[in-house]
């Protein structure tokens, strides 16, 4: 039995794959498989596959695009390691980053799963040192010890501090609460964590930069943004806390989330579902809400100029 499995899912990124693949590839910790499930690639993700002769690698491809929760799945359930990570295929792993997280697994049999912090690189595969350090206070890594975490639940969802593609698990666990929900493109990483604190779980953090992750610019933009923000309401409906500080977070997400969603339709011209979800949102901030809903009453064409200017007033 391989002790880890690496899952990278991918989807029109051959360029990028080459790259997190040989990551892997160049860890100092060698028991390994690595799985690479491709989402109906259109570039040319097949022919690049078909020259890595290393026998850990394995391939899945889908010649129908499935989305990215159930490509995903696909890759966990081919799955044959102890332990598992997923990451990206614009991300990369550093040289240490199996043999220190396995090690601690290995050592603490009470710990299921063990996150890391990581680097942030750009399109060059540079490392940005400043960003790094703003992307770890932000998530709240910088005031997060080492060792076993405590209160995961508010970690992970409050502070939201643990990123999937920088965590190994045991795969014995992920197979217990049933890993990805099916159907959910976007908050899947983080509906998984919340999941796992749930259910008992018990996570460790080390805090050396193990891995990068990349900022670019398919990032950005409303194209990318109104399916991450309906998702995000789906997530946010999945639960209710019986803890009441966190089930107020959870509420004031919601509202916030619908009010950002109506206001992306209402620039874009869903009129009356932005409308209806801007009503929603008002709890969150009254005066955005009606910022949206006065937007609302102009021709589509001149929306687009409007909100920019309220985004060049607030900067």
């Amino acid at each position: 039995m391989v002790k880890v499995s690496v899952c990278i899912p991918t989807y029109n990124r051959s360029h990028l794959l080459t790259c997190a693949i040989a990551s892997v590839l160049e860890q100092d910790y060698h028991d390994f498989e690595i799985i690479v499930c491709d989402d109906g690639s259109k570039d040319d993700t097949p022919e690049r596959m078909a020259e890595w002769s290393d026998a850990r690698i394995r391939y899945i491809r889908h010649e129908q695009n499935i989305g990215k929760s159930n490509n995903m799945i696909s890759g966990y359930k081919a799955a044959q390691g102890e332990y598992f990570i997923k990451f990206d295929d614009d991300d990369r792993l550093t040289p240490q980053f199996l043999s220190q997280t396995v090690a601690i697994l290995d050592q603490h049999s009470d710990i299921d799963f063990v996150g890391t912090d990581h680097w942030v690189i750009n399109s060059e595969n540079q490392r940005e040192v400043t960003l790094s350090d703003a992307n770890s206070e932000r998530w709240g890594r910088t005031t997060l010890p080492a060792g076993p975490i405590q209160d995961l639940l508010t970690r992970v969802f409050v502070q939201q501090s643990l990123q999937i593609g920088a965590t190994l698990f045991r795969k014995s666990v992920l197979d217990e609460i049933s890993y990805m929900r099916p159907n959910l493109q976007n908050c899947e990483d983080n509906d998984l964590l919340v999941r796992l604190a749930l259910a008992g779980k018990q996570a460790y953090y080390l805090p050396d930069r193990l891995m990068e992750y990349r900022f670019h610019d398919e990032q950005q933009g409303i194209g990318r943004a109104i399916p991450y923000l309906k998702d995000k309401i789906q997530y946010l409906n999945l639960y209710k806390f019986s803890e009441p500080a966190l089930e107020t977070i959870r509420c004031d997400r919601l509202r916030e989330t619908q009010l950002l969603l109506g206001l992306r339709l209402v620039e874009i011209g869903e009129t009356q579902q932005g409308k209806d979800l801007l009503r929603q949102g008002e709890a969150h901030s009254k005066l955005k809400a009606r910022a949206g809903q006065f937007i609302a009453l102009f021709p589509r064409s001149l929306r687009p100029s409007l909100f920019g200017l309220l985004r060049r007033m607030k900067n």
